[in-house]
């Protein structure tokens, strides 16, 4: 992402909208970032819309200074205040988020997992290259999760064809684990 010039985009409560359509390529263009507008699967970046970024995708551009963000009366929007909305607002935000970036840190391209019950959908070389070969559900360390929850996102992300993952995120700095499940016949 070096040597992109920032992009601008403006915050709408949950959401953040690059309207300038040029920007919008280039953004989905550098890691599919976003959803272009009225387009559910764009096959590239050749697309005339705006791009909805998540509030997770826009922290992740904010703080890679891709991305400034401005408020609806033209206020720069920092990421500490982007962040501080995300965890009143979105439930596991702290944890999601830490995962999102280490992921795409790792060079991952990571989308939404909501059609498969998962937080995260991941992909290697991206959507439209490929199936998400990954789906993340994401838990605090400290967190339970039912076991009949384990078996239905097994079953789910077998069906799908798609290694189903636990990220476990510890508290502060410390490292994420990742959990995988494969099925196997006994």
């Amino acid at each position: 992402m070096a040597g992109i010039k920032r992009i601008r985009g403006r915050l709408l409560g949950l959401r953040v909208i690059v309207f300038n359509h040029d920007d919008a390529r280039k953004l989905y263009s550098i890691g599919y970032y976003g959803k272009p507008l009225g387009i559910t699967k764009p096959r590239d970046a050749n697309f005339d819309a705006p791009l909805e970024l998540s509030l997770v995708e826009a922290l992740y551009l904010l703080e890679k200074n891709v991305l400034e963000i401005v408020d609806e009366h033209d206020r720069g929007v920092t990421a500490e205040s982007l962040f501080i909305r995300g965890e009143k607002s979105i439930p596991k935000f702290r944890l999601i988020y830490k995962v999102y970036k280490e992921l795409r840190d790792k060079g991952y391209i990571v989308r939404s997992g909501l059609k498969f019950g998962a937080d995260f959908a991941v992909y290697e070389r991206g959507p439209g290259l490929e199936h998400a070969p990954y789906l993340i559900h994401v838990l605090g360390m400290s967190d339970t999760i039912d076991p009949l929850e384990i078996v239905r996102a097994g079953r789910l992300s077998h069906s799908v064809r798609k290694a189903f993952i636990l990220a476990l995120v510890g508290p502060g700095k410390s490292p994420t684990r990742y959990i995988v499940f494969r099925w196997s016949k006994l």
